[in-house]
């Protein structure tokens, strides 16, 4: 069964003005999860954008679409009188883009003192490291976290773009625009969000952090249980190439999978004597191995057991409970994930195609209050 998403307009940040200066990664997916959340995100483009919105359909839905030359008197006058009727800002240059451009915070101090200024970058707006190129994977491993993504004697790697540019990036900058845009309301003045990737995954590693500090976190991958070496804490192969995954820590839990797992003669009391998990995890990945994905779904999926199949894209979305919860729909023939979390009362943006580059030119120039020969200008100068 598929739940009927929620239409838009009245979403928890409806009435929110937020521009968005075009580019990828982190900056337009938090645009989109504000949008999603019923915020206006105005997308401003570059001219050369015109060749494709570089954020791809799903990550630009919801927003509007502006393209703007801002090396140009006229362009600079638009992209000002937007931010001026904005209540925050999304960028992700390398530090100093936004000054060079004529942009930067200071520019509306006067002009807009309640303006909220994100940033999003690698490695933040200072320190000897903020100039440098790098992607998603460099600034995971400068926070330590890439250490412990690996298997005993493998090298580390991780989901890409997940970690650090979505839930490092994104999300810290989403949650402190909304954090800034409160204290806004209460102090009458805005102020700058430096969200750097190498901040938010350094934060995100907190409990492994407080677990390393209590005692809780050995270093040695044969006694850490989150380091793929126990039996009941990994993915596993099946007979079919499929891989399931099994995190069953608490005794109750593991005493349900060794049940299901018909292993009967294993004192569940020993969960956590190391010395043994060798040769126990021989044994689940010789049981796991002898029925196909599909049977060890039928047989554990639901159950205390905490098991899950290692689903493709399209299988996820297809699963029986994504479908239930609506967390994804059809659009122009692809998957896109629906808005989260979910609230009682507020309606949030279903899944919807993105905008054309510049769709919105003309009607966002005229609601600015341009003249129409200067907005003809401005169109043909694209």
């Amino acid at each position: 069964m598929t739940v009927a998403l929620p239409q838009p307009s009245d979403g928890p940040l409806s009435g929110l003005r937020v521009i968005e200066m075009a580019g990828i990664g982190p900056g337009p997916f938090c645009g989109m999860l504000l949008a999603d959340m019923g915020a206006e995100v105005i997308v401003v483009e570059r001219p050369a954008a015109l060749r494709s919105l570089g954020a791809g359909e799903a990550m630009n839905r919801g927003k509007r679409s502006i393209c703007l030359d801002l090396k140009t008197p006229a362009g600079q006058r638009a992209v000002q009188a937007l931010i001026n009727s904005a209540d925050a800002l999304i960028e992700g240059y390398r530090p100093g883009v936004m000054e060079r451009l004529g942009l930067g915070p200071e520019r509306f101090t006067a002009s807009n003192p309640r303006l909220v200024f994100g940033r999003v970058t690698g490695w933040g707006q200072s320190g000897p490291l903020a100039q440098a190129a790098g992607h998603d994977i460099n600034y995971v491993a400068l926070t330590g976290a890439l250490s412990f993504a690996s298997r005993a004697g493998q090298a580390p790697t991780l989901p890409a773009t997940l970690l650090g540019d979505m839930a490092g990036g994104a999300m810290f900058l989403a949650f402190g625009l909304v954090c800034a845009l409160l204290e806004a309301r209460r102090s009458g003045q805005g102020q700058v969000v430096d969200a750097a990737m190498i901040d938010g995954v350094g934060t995100l590693s907190a409990l492994v952090h407080s677990l390393r500090a209590s005692g809780m976190w050995p270093e040695q991958a044969a006694q850490n249980f989150f380091l793929h070496s126990s039996p009941f804490y990994d993915s596993f192969e099946c007979a079919d190439g499929g891989f399931v995954t099994l995190g069953a820590i608490e005794p109750q839990f593991y005493a349900e999978l060794l049940q299901r797992l018909e292993l009967g003669d294993v004192d569940p009391a020993a969960q956590y004597d190391t010395r043994l998990w060798p040769a126990l995890r021989e044994r689940v990945a010789a049981r796991i191995k002898s029925k196909s994905r599909a049977a060890w779904s039928a047989l554990l999926e639901g159950t205390d057991a905490c098991f899950a199949p290692v689903l493709s894209l399209d299988e996820a979305a297809q699963h029986p409970h994504q479908q239930a919860r609506g967390n994804f729909a059809r659009v122009n023939g692809h998957w896109q994930p629906a808005a989260s979390p979910r609230f009682s009362r507020s309606r949030l943006r279903p899944p919807q195609a993105g905008p054309q580059p510049g769709a919105d030119t003309r009607a966002l120039l005229n609601e600015l209050g341009f003249e129409a020969a200067e907005i003809m200008q401005m169109l043909a100068s694209r």
